[in-house]
């Protein structure tokens, strides 16, 4: 497979660790590429919701790759998320071409970019932690029932249905939230003049030139490797947004059903054991 050179590659809200993350397409998409900057923005490893019962093996070889890229000249910057925050402490650690870090600013073809995960600007996050992880824990879920009931729409012939991206159209609150979100950084940008600003965390890919009274700037998501499987990508001096295939439900899902089921079996027999000791 010839490989695409690119200057740099941002991705976030991989979530590795849950059942939503479509490990096997992003490690398809890291494959095909060859950057010489790769940016993680957040939320690649769901600690908040990690499950030592479910880590597959696709899950790990995109822990994998990324460490391959470090040992072949790839510049790998890991912006700690919410859902990533335990590594904060470790925030400034370097290790050859791995570094752990907050934020970064990034100077490139006369331009500076700033880059950062933005639950900065989440009050859930902040002010009421236990309700914004159990948010995740219930978004997961979701997830779940959405890939049985697309599961069960493939074999009868019928397009794919995103319940979690009806349900944020559907909420005023979540659309508003949204708009906040993308103006608050737009601002902040702006105020320091940087020429782009790039954030994660609220699952919407973007790439939009924004403009105020003080200014202009370019805002862009990465948008996340659950529902939207897109990255940003810097090459030839041009931002572009990239969305991966997804991979045919049924294939998709055969083996991961199958997982689900032992994870029950498993859950049974525990079950079962504790009840006899008692």
């Amino acid at each position: 497979m010839k490989k695409r050179n690119l200057e740099i590659v941002v991705l976030s809200d991989v979530h590795l660790g849950t059942y939503g993350s479509h490990a096997t397409e992003l490690l398809e998409y890291l494959k095909s590429i060859k950057p010489k900057i790769l940016i993680l923005n957040g939320d690649i490893i769901d600690i908040w919701q990690f499950r030592k019962s479910y880590f597959p093996k696709s899950h790990l070889k995109v822990i994998k790759k990324i460490l391959d890229f470090t040992s072949k000249g790839t510049t790998v910057y890991y912006i700690t998320g919410n859902h990533d925050e335990m590594l904060r402490k470790f925030a400034d650690t370097k290790m050859g071409n791995f570094s752990i870090i907050n934020k970064l600013v990034l100077e490139f073809d006369g331009k500076k970019a700033w880059f950062f995960h933005g639950d900065i600007f989440d009050n859930s996050v902040h002010q009421a932690k236990w309700i914004a992880k159990l948010g995740g824990i219930g978004y997961d879920y979701l997830i779940l029932l959405n890939r049985f009931i697309n599961w069960a729409l493939v074999k009868i012939g019928k397009e794919p249905y995103s319940l979690s991206k009806k349900i944020k159209a559907s909420v005023k609150k979540a659309v508003q939230f949204i708009s906040d979100f993308e103006t608050a950084a737009v601002d902040l940008a702006i105020d320091n003049q940087y020429d782009y600003v790039v954030c994660g965390h609220i699952h919407e890919p973007k790439l939009e030139e924004r403009s105020t009274k003080k200014g202009k700037t370019i805002y862009m998501n990465s948008g996340d490797w659950i529902e939207n499987l897109t990255a940003l990508e810097y090459s030839k001096k041009r931002w572009s947004l990239y969305t991966h295939q997804k991979i045919a439900a049924v294939d998709e899902d055969k083996e991961y059903f199958e997982m689900e089921e032992k994870l029950v079996e498993q859950l049974i027999i525990s079950n079962i054991l504790t009840t006899s000791r008692k």
